[in-house]
């Protein structure tokens, strides 16, 4: 998933949320369990030995309740440290910098949404040449193959599909739609226009695309211009808007509304706006990701890996970390699906992803 470059104000809520979550999660999933500390043994480092940095590629609110999940994982794991860093500014050369100064700090796992997909890669060879543990959380890699140990990461095609597929149905099955996302050239954001236009394709003509805006997800500010311009130029020949980045989803939601035009809106992410606008109808529904889920599962298996415990039963492997359609019917309980997922994600790593002793 590619994200926008500056946070958005709704850091506190999100924080709060994934604080929730963790306390259920945790309730239900591997406290006390042998999925927590790992036995030291003679080829095993203790889990004490390990430090866990959680990476993003820059400031976003998406990634705020990994700050909750990285406590939570010092907390239950007993690993020797966790740390939450989004410094990188969107940066390559500079989240490679702060990468390597982590290592110098003796962080030894890594959970990492590379800002560029394309020359991550190179990025995770280079540190586990250093002898760290290394996820790709949040976003894999461009292409076929991943150099991380594994990558734990919204199946962004598919959730983009369900965000268009309930799209069409809020527009009854015909019309124009309009397809708001993020940077262009971002592998992510290619993944969710192909899945976006395979539920319009499935529609057999009924429904035509009007157009795609990407690059819009950089700021709040730079989505709601996109939006304004859009509705003043073509919103009378708009049925329904589907976004896949969560700025523009914002901007779109509240720009709707405020126009008062009858346009359907399938948003991303579950920010106080798009939930309130559920809510009160002027929000179709939205596409709910599973970033606490992420980073503490991820965190979890980084540690196991890192002390011995486990290795990877297939080396770059991909694990969908969920998405979840959220309407009227179930605004007040769709966490309850997202935790679990998220405890269903940790059997999954035990009984399949993981190969433990």
């Amino acid at each position: 998933m590619r994200l926008a470059m500056r946070p958005f104000a709704k850091r506190t809520r999100l924080c709060a949320v994934a604080v929730g979550l963790l306390a259920v999660t945790v309730g239900c999933t591997t406290r006390g369990s042998d999925a927590g500390q790992s036995a030291a043994g003679p080829d095993k480092k203790d889990v004490s030995s390990v430090k866990v940095a959680f990476v993003p590629g820059g400031p976003h609110p998406y990634f705020q309740p990994w700050k909750a999940a990285a406590d939570q994982v010092k907390a239950d794991f007993k690993v020797g440290g966790t740390v939450f860093d989004e410094t990188s500014q969107w940066d390559q050369a500079k989240q490679n910098s702060a990468l390597n100064s982590l290592a110098s700090q003796g962080y030894n796992a890594m959970g990492i949404f590379g800002v560029s997909p394309t020359d991550i890669n190179s990025t995770f060879t280079d540190l586990k040449a250093k002898g760290i543990t290394v996820a790709s959380l949040g976003s894999c890699p461009a292409g076929d193959k991943d150099e991380a140990d594994f990558c734990l990461s919204t199946d962004v095609g598919e959730a983009a599909y369900k965000a268009a597929k309930t799209a069409i149905e809020a527009m009854n099955g015909t019309g124009k739609l309009v397809h708001l996302t993020g940077n262009n050239v971002d592998a992510n954001t290619q993944r969710r226009i192909a899945g976006v236009q395979k539920a319009v394709d499935e529609t057999g003509g009924k429904v035509s695309i009007l157009t795609t805006i990407p690059d819009i997800d950089k700021d709040l500010q730079t989505a709601q211009k996109a939006v304004a311009d859009l509705l003043s130029a073509q919103g009378n020949q708009i049925q329904g808007i589907v976004t896949t980045a969560y700025n523009p989803a914002v901007a779109a939601a509240a720009g709707v509304k405020s126009a008062g035009l009858p346009i359907k809106v399938v948003a991303i992410d579950d920010d106080a706006t798009i939930l309130a606008g559920i809510k009160d109808g002027s929000v179709a529904a939205t596409i709910a990701q599973n970033p606490t889920g992420q980073a503490y599962v991820g965190g979890w298996a980084l540690a196991q890996l890192a002390t011995g415990a486990c290795t990877m039963a297939t080396p770059g492997t991909t694990v969908d970390s969920g998405s979840f359609v959220i309407t009227k019917t179930n605004v007040d309980t769709y966490d309850t699906e997202r935790k679990a997922k998220t405890t269903q994600l940790t059997e999954q790593f035990k009984s399949s992803v993981l190969k433990c002793s």
